[in-house]
């Protein structure tokens, strides 16, 4: 299936998904990837000067005693989105502003995922559900 490019379209089909475990961000001083941390545990990393930001499964985050930045529950839009769509991340990110929520985006190749504060997680839902 094509990626999607029309926000009219985009927002239509976002058909937002919430992932049922936490999802722990854990910012790193360096690059060096947690020897305690088990490689499926890992969701997504991001390397900035300062190093690695990491979004892995809370419990196994706890479990290799990571430092714990944010909270977060995992929200995926269903739409095949396009990575050079226009004013989709805007506005799911303003749906979630109005209803004083914050969001942290990562566009992955095919979908958009949100991390939300975890116990903001219901509220998120319902107010991406209303685009």
């Amino acid at each position: 299936m094509s990626p999607v490019r029309d926000l009219a379209a985009l927002r239509a089909q976002a058909s937002p998904q919430r992932h049922p475990r936490p999802v722990a961000v854990i910012a790193l001083d360096g690059f060096a990837m947690p020897a305690t941390l088990p490689a499926d545990a890992i969701i997504g990393c991001f390397r900035e000067t300062e190093g690695l930001t990491l979004y892995v499964d809370l419990a196994a985050a706890e479990a290799a005693g990571l430092p714990i930045a944010f909270r977060a529950a995992w929200i995926t839009m269903n739409v095949n989105s396009a990575l050079d769509a226009v004013g989709f991340t805007a506005a799911l990110a303003s749906a979630l502003a109005q209803a004083a929520i914050a969001c942290n985006v990562v566009a992955g190749a095919r979908h958009d995922h949100l991390f939300v504060p975890w116990e903001k997680a219901e509220e998120a839902m319902a107010a991406l559900r209303r685009l």
